[in-house]
């Protein structure tokens, strides 16, 4: 690589050294634009698979314990030592269970859905920021 001249301070050098700068300064403007743009798809791609696992939790919940409720209720009713008339104690215990395990299909899902939340782009506004303070500096 040859040695450049050392600066004259002519029109044309500076022309060429400013344009430089907006070339590089324009590069970098687009770089951070990149990091947020994709800052911001991991955090909604979290949230997204927050949501998709909480909602699938409750069609599971719903769906799969529906076709058990019924015969869990039942068994229970055999088991508890209740009169042949009071068949509801079997399907309050089955109800009590049911709550404990919606409960910690919630607390899942909201732990996912807080890890995304929120979608900002961090990594870009703290480059953006070195970046800010270089140029001043």
């Amino acid at each position: 690589m040859a040695a450049e001249p050392p600066p004259s301070g002519s029109p044309q050098q500076i022309s060429a050294a400013i344009q430089e700068i907006t070339e590089r300064a324009q590069v970098i403007v687009r770089d951070e634009i990149e990091l947020a743009k994709l800052e911001v798809t991991e955090k909604v791609t979290k949230l997204a698979k927050g949501a998709a696992i909480g909602a699938a939790a409750g069609i599971f919940a719903i769906f799969g314990l529906v076709l058990l409720l019924n015969g869990f209720s039942w068994l229970a009713w055999w088991l508890l030592p209740v009169s042949d008339t009071q068949i509801f104690w079997g399907f309050f215990l089955v109800a009590a269970l049911l709550f404990v395990v919606g409960g910690i299909a919630g607390y899942l899902a909201s732990r996912l859905m807080k890890s995304g939340a929120p979608p900002t782009p961090d990594l870009a506004i703290e480059e953006a920021q070195r970046v800010r303070e270089t140029v001043s500096g």
